[in-house]
């Protein structure tokens, strides 16, 4: 490791066997706590080179555990976390209005580890058990749309390094890596990235992964669909900004705030869920669904798609998604 940390540190960059080879051997225990933090910091300071990004998320699909789940379609909704702006959780809330529509949703996320409250600590706070057996995520599916597959369970080199991310405190390359390894491979994926040169680079691995996938960057920073600002869409086919919703409605950061505590975050998302949310938050949310739409439906009309999201987030409907998966 000492060798690549010299090239690192020269201004080289990892071909993708170098890149895979550094993450299997991290995974595998074999590279010191100081060494991991010193390649996590200066590879966030560099960014990732698309061999990299290739190389590292092949060597964490193989070292994962796999699971098959029956379903035609399926969609993942996530973001890289790391944007900084501690929004509410709009892709767990976007994922629960998705799956309320009939679309099979099965979500990768974890514990925030650069910010608050991510996906797992909401879920967690709201009393969901995580689970990586088959069985379990299935019978989920089946009775609810959604299933949640919290990342430590199935990523080992996940787990290893998530004290570390977490004492950093720090976006890391790992926040890059992680809606890329999704252990149930899902048939498509809506992601944000919070840099727009990970966007392009996620284009060019998920054209090989995906059915059909669509992912966006707030250029104001956000990982997800905000109406803050311009947000980059790029697809298969598809490369456009969108500046503002239909409605026209003005959002600020204010607006978007997820609290302070995880309590705060979890009171929130039930208050979307159950249609009551305010019109910044119904707004984003309709936004973001509406790009999940398209996702499954290219020929779809933003702004049709927007409306008929609208409608379900008003709907409370979510909200019985989220109780059914408590219980199961």
């Amino acid at each position: 490791m000492k060798a690549v940390l010299t090239q690192l540190i020269s201004g080289g960059t990892l071909d993708e066997q170098q890149a895979h080879n550094c993450l299997v051997r991290i995974g595998e225990g074999e590279i010191s706590d100081e060494q991991i933090v010193s390649f996590m910091t200066i590879l966030q300071l560099r960014g990732l080179q698309l061999e990299e990004l290739a190389g590292f998320r092949n060597a964490l699909m193989e070292l994962a555990l796999h699971i098959k789940l029956e379903a035609n379609e399926t969609i993942d909704v996530c973001g890289t976390g790391g944007d900084g702006k501690d929004t509410f959780n709009i892709s767990t809330t976007t994922a629960f209005v998705i799956a309320s529509m009939g679309y099979k949703v099965v979500k990768h996320g974890n514990y925030g580890v650069s910010s608050l409250c991510g996906s797992s600590t909401v879920l967690e706070e709201l009393g969901i058990v995580f689970s990586n057996r088959e069985e379990d995520l299935q019978r989920q599916l089946d009775a609810t749309n959604i299933c949640f597959l919290h990342a430590p369970l199935f990523h080992p080199a996940l787990k290893r390094v998530a004290p570390l991310r977490k004492a950093l405190g720090v976006p890391t390359f790992f926040n890059g890596i992680g809606p890329l390894v999704n252990p149930a491979n899902p048939t498509h994926q809506l992601t944000g990235t919070y840099s727009l040169e990970l966007a392009k680079k996620y284009r060019h691995v998920l054209k090989d992964k995906r059915t059909s996938f669509t992912i966006l960057h707030g250029m104001d920073g956000f990982d997800e669909l905000t109406f803050i600002g311009k947000t980059r869409i790029l697809g298969r086919h598809r490369d456009e900004l969108i500046s503002e919703s239909p409605f026209k409605t003005a959002v600020t950061l204010t607006d978007l705030s997820g609290g302070k505590t995880a309590h705060e975050s979890a009171q929130l998302l039930i208050r979307i869920l159950k249609g009551n949310g305010d019109e910044a938050h119904n707004t984003v949310i309709a936004g973001n669904v509406a790009l999940a739409l398209q996702t499954f439906h290219p020929e779809m009309e933003f702004e049709h798609a927007f409306h008929t999201a609208y409608e379900q987030v008003l709907s409370g409907k979510a909200f019985q998604h989220l109780v059914k998966l408590t219980l199961n």
